[in-house]
């Protein structure tokens, strides 16, 4: 395996693999065991403009060239990911302290996703609109934007990252790619591999390896890109944001969730407990859609935090290679400590500890808490980690108001034996996406993905993605002849 990350350890600019002329490297750890996986050397800003000035070049070409014939790139992307699904499972396991249970859920949605790319290309369609002007047509139409710049986070690399630079690249624009620092791997470099082997032409798909250490906004400055597409925290989003609107550029912002799952008096509480559990600590709780918050009503309360209790005691911790491991490492050292802070200031404010994980470098076990003071700040942020909040509540309008005292507005649950009754609680919560008798973490190929309020602008999927990359041109023709007042 470390061979395998050794030889994609550079960056891919132009349809060619270097190495980056930055004055530092940036190492890639196994967040399990420590294990040094890879050392790329950081692209610079010169190397950013090369990659955003070969994507423009590339671009025209391939914007010309017939979607039948683009559609069969990604049919054969596709087919390299399933006959190479082994060793990308070992890399999620490897790179980002996956489980194996996480590695086969990012590789099914990376491969749901790359099937809906294949038929995204023939799916933008032109309009003719009525003039009120005698002999004029008015035509409209949907042209790629240009050159898309695609930052992704650690969480769910490969997915995330395929989930815009796939799109993207099927409607006819170039891309250039920076991956999180912590996978620079699987988010970023075994993409450009795959398309470079599926016979994408080069040029049009580059990946820089860098830090914003090094180059500062040069990503998001540069006059190349006319869309950024970012993925991470609501902090880092907002800074995104304003460059990008200082630059009179689009951003497509998915950003971090505060999500609730939420159980009513007349929950099955057995599966509301396997939902909640899962929606909580898959992938450790690294995961922008987790439920942060299980909120209970008082009459199922007991009930439900009893087996709560008992069904995360059994979660195993440990290796993530392990089969049976269900908690593997968070991705660093500074989440873990984040994540232990967390606990302490729960517990510090007051908080009641249900069950309390201990943390062995990167690996943090699981953390249940409930009596959080109200207005405890810890309710209003999102915690990216195997922690939860057990919030009692008194019938369903406090309920709807905990889950939208949030500045976040991302995903979320409602448990409820009356399907009618959880919709009209869900069409009352200010947030992109909720889930009736389900867990909070869901992702569909065509259904319309996104928060809304901090965590995030614009929308990804399905026909969304037509918003997203490509844009809207008006041409007229005169049939006959205008008349001019002069």
């Amino acid at each position: 395996m470390s061979s395998y990350f050794t030889d994609l350890a550079q960056q891919y600019i132009d349809g060619e693999w270097r190495p980056g002329t930055g004055s530092w490297d940036i190492i890639d750890f196994n967040p399990y065991d420590d294990e040094k996986l890879a050392s790329v050397t950081i692209a610079t800003v010169d190397e950013v403009d090369a990659a955003y000035r070969a994507a423009e070049r590339a671009q025209k070409q391939w914007a010309a060239t017939n979607p039948y014939a683009r559609r069969a790139v990604f049919e054969k992307v596709l087919r390299l990911v399933e006959d190479r699904e082994a060793e990308i499972s070992e890399a999620i396991i490897a790179e980002l302290g996956g489980t194996r249970l996480k590695a086969a859920f990012e590789l099914h949605l990376a491969k749901e996703f790359l099937r809906e790319a294949v038929h995204l290309s023939l799916r933008p369609e032109g309009r003719i609109i009525p003039s009120p002007v005698d002999g004029k047509e008015n035509r409209v139409y949907r042209v790629p934007v240009g050159v898309v710049g695609v930052i992704s986070p650690f969480n769910f690399p490969f997915l995330l990252s395929l989930k815009s630079v796939a799109p993207a690249l099927a409607l006819g624009n170039g891309v250039v790619l920076k991956p999180h620092q912590d996978t620079p791997i699987v988010g970023g470099t075994l993409i450009a591999k795959l398309f470079e082997d599926a016979g994408l032409p080069g040029g049009l798909l580059n990946v820089v390896v860098t830090d914003v250490a090094e180059i500062g906004d040069a990503f998001l400055e540069h006059p190349v890109p006319k869309v950024i597409s970012f993925t991470g925290s609501d902090e880092v989003g907002r800074h995104v944001a304003t460059v990008c609107a200082a630059n009179f550029k689009r951003s497509v912002l998915e950003l971090g969730g505060n999500s609730a799952l939420v159980v009513l008096d007349d929950a099955d509480v057995d599966y509301a407990v396997d939902a909640a559990v899962f929606s909580r600590f898959v992938h450790q709780g690294q995961v922008c859609m987790a439920a942060n918050r299980v909120l209970v009503d008082r009459s199922v309360a007991d009930e439900f935090t009893e087996k709560f209790v008992a069904k995360v005691k059994t979660l195993k911790a440990g290796d993530p290679r392990d089969p049976a491991t269900v908690i593997g490492p968070v991705i660093n050292s500074s989440q873990a400590d984040a994540i232990a802070g967390v606990v302490e200031q729960a517990v510090a404010e007051g908080a009641t500890v249900l069950v309390r994980g201990t943390t062995t470098d990167n690996l943090v076990e699981p953390s249940v808490l409930t009596d959080v003071p109200a207005d405890s700040a810890l309710l209003q942020q999102e915690v990216f980690g195997p922690v939860a909040f057990l919030v009692p509540f008194d019938g369903e309008e406090e309920a709807v108001r905990l889950v939208n005292d949030t500045p976040y507005g991302l995903s979320g649950a409602v448990h409820t034996g009356d399907i009618e009754r959880g919709v009209n609680f869900a069409k009352r919560i200010d947030t992109g996406m909720f889930h009736v008798n389900d867990g909070t973490v869901h992702d569909e190929p065509i259904v319309p993905f996104g928060g809304e309020k901090h965590s995030g602008i614009g929308r990804l999927n399905g026909d969304t993605m037509l918003d997203a990359f490509t844009t809207q041109k008006w041409i007229s023709v005169q049939h006959g002849r205008s008349g001019f007042p002069f």
